[in-house]
């Protein structure tokens, strides 16, 4: 993490990968911007706050009630919660015990935390909670019983992942899952929700992406992994590596790979999931940002010119590696430090220019082209063009600008996020039915 940043913060403890996929990765000590004592009990802050409830059986969005009829159901829990985990005397997380339930607790609040200073520093001033009409605080609830994680208006609730085996993994252990979500609040506060009629499916992709790509500039704050990253790849990022992976589930179960050989034109005919029309644009955006830290590698006399441009076919041609991966190991053991400082800086450019550019954008007839065209002006004003060529070739070998996707070809399914609980809204109240006298007693516990 950029230790001026958040330098004398409160400690916690995260992992960098999620340890039932990767035991070997202990836990990383992180300091977030918040001074020592301005995190109180739960944790909860003025920006956020984190329960686990006792009884919470359904999560929040439209369920059924007991009779059938649809109600809304959004923050606060007013249940009982068992007790909140609190700061030691000095006032940081740090010290709670691993494989409790409160090191599970004060790390989803720490993980949340750590990536809304990190992208707050990109965007220059506090991201505002697109639902700060309603609510001061962002409710983070965690919910062993939903399969799932997700965020919406007032609430990030933290499910857990179903094993082949019967046994459940928790997501409040998985950095990038968490990210992930708060990706999503982050967009939704920059550039909003489609109106009705001007709803393109390229928004909805978009939104995965940005969350992924949130989740993987935040994930190389850890020192850890940019170590590990550089020993593994001896600073040659084309091959494949540990930055390619999103929230694994298992040391080979992924949910999603930033490297990836996706298409537009894939998805001209039509599509039916979102996450995966977004393959395009997140691989776009990742082999952008590998072609930054390549170019930077060159600026600074790292690597030669031709190296680098014998570097960039490696993914399509394999065999290339053996013979451009001597290069970096010289490097590596030369100068490893000028190999980290070029990634860490890399990773700093293409936070601040993806900040910039989703700025820019309008959620109203959305299309890729219009990130690429954002990005590109962006780069333009932040270097003057230094990193044009590396955009438009990314983007025009992903047919971004040259493909146009087709419709949506079945309705929504259970994993979709359009349309879902994250989108919800209160005032999808005064449109639902009302329940019967009966129904609300019976939900009250007053009848049966």
């Amino acid at each position: 993490m950029d230790r001026q940043c958040c330098a004398g913060g409160v400690r916690f403890r995260l992992f960098p990968k999620p340890p039932y996929a990767h035991p070997e990765w202990p836990p990383e000590t992180i300091s977030v911007s918040n001074p020592p004592g301005s995190i109180g009990p739960g944790p909860s802050d003025d920006r956020m706050r984190l329960i686990n409830p006792v009884d919470k059986r359904r999560p929040y969005g439209v369920n059924p009630g007991p009779l059938g009829t649809p109600y809304l159901h959004l923050p606060p829990f007013e249940g009982p919660v068992y007790s909140p985990v609190c700061p030691d005397e000095e006032g940081h997380f740090d010290r709670v015990p691993e494989g409790t339930p409160q090191f599970e607790e004060a790390h989803v609040f720490g993980t949340v935390r750590f990536v809304l200073d990190i992208w707050e520093r990109y965007f220059g001033h506090t991201i505002p909670w697109h639902f700060a009409r309603d609510y001061r605080q962002l409710e983070i609830v965690i919910l062993p019983a939903l399969h799932n994680a997700y965020a919406g208006y007032g609430f990030m609730e933290i499910g857990s992942h179903p094993q082949e085996d019967g046994g459940f993994v928790p997501y409040a252990l998985n950095f990038d899952v968490m990210a992930h979500e708060l990706g999503h609040l982050i967009i939704y506060s920059t550039i909003g929700v489609p109106s009705p009629s001007a709803q393109r499916g390229e928004y909805y992709g978009f939104q995965e992406s940005a969350a992924d790509t949130t989740a993987l500039i935040a994930a190389l704050h850890f020192d850890t992994l940019i170590t590990h990253l550089l020993e593994e790849t001896h600073g040659n990022l084309y091959v494949f590596n540990e930055l390619d992976r999103f929230a694994e589930l298992s040391p080979h179960d992924q949910i999603r790979l930033a490297s990836n050989d996706t298409k537009l034109s894939e998805f001209e005919a039509g599509w039916d999931d979102e996450h995966t029309l977004s393959q395009p644009l997140t691989g776009a955006i990742f082999d952008v940002a590998v072609d930054i830290y390549q170019e930077m590698l060159v600026e600074r006399g790292l690597i030669s010119r031709d190296v680098a441009e014998a570097t960039r076919p490696v993914r399509e041609e394999p065999e290339r590696a053996t013979v451009i991966q001597p290069f970096f190991d010289a490097v590596f053991a030369s100068n490893y430090e000028g190999l980290r400082a070029a990634a860490t800086d890399a990773r700093d450019y293409v936070g601040y220019a993806l900040a910039e550019t989703w700025k820019r954008l309008q959620a109203d007839n959305f299309s890729y082209l219009e990130v690429a065209e954002a990005l590109i002006a962006t780069d333009d004003m932040m270097s003057g063009g230094r990193y044009r060529r590396a955009m438009v070739e990314s983007f025009a070998w992903r047919e971004i600008g040259s493909a146009t996707v087709g419709p949506r070809l079945r309705p929504p399914g259970p994993q979709s996020h359009t349309h879902s609980r994250r989108t919800i809204t209160p005032d999808l109240k005064e449109m639902l039915p009302r329940m019967t006298y009966r129904e609300r007693a019976i939900a009250a516990g007053l009848m049966k």
